[in-house]
């Protein structure tokens, strides 16, 4: 399984930045995916993750409201909607795919995913 991860950039406090993450290699459809950030000097956060089917969410709270998880099964593509953006924001964004298949279950943690993106760098100005 392949996952890249792509859209990230400079961008001024309060911008948007939409993230994709292209799969291949396996079903895509058939897996919940996340999205993660580590900033430098601190460990790897979870962010937002989306079921197989798209029809389950999760983000964490410091993005609620501000970020959009989505994804697209018929293009293989997943997708970081982030407006609002904060210097705190800033980070290494890393798109991954869960373990099981068919789950309808969203997690948070990195250790129910077993693929992942190489990460596409996020820096908001302040």
């Amino acid at each position: 399984v392949q996952l890249q991860a792509s859209g990230g950039g400079l961008v001024q406090a309060g911008g948007s930045l939409r993230l994709s993450c292209a799969a291949s290699g396996r079903t895509f459809s058939g897996y919940s995916m996340g999205w993660f950030r580590q900033a430098p000097g601190k460990e790897r956060e979870f962010v937002a993750a989306i079921t197989a089917s798209g029809s389950i969410t999760r983000y964490v709270d410091s993005v609620k409201g501000r970020f959009t998880i989505s994804r697209d099964n018929a293009k293989n593509t997943v997708y970081l909607q982030m407006n609002s953006l904060r210097p705190e924001d800033t980070a290494i964004y890393y798109c991954a795919a869960d373990k099981l298949y068919g789950s309808e279950y969203v997690s948070a943690g990195i250790t129910a995913y077993d693929y992942w993106g190489q990460g596409t760098q996020v820096t908001v100005s302040s």
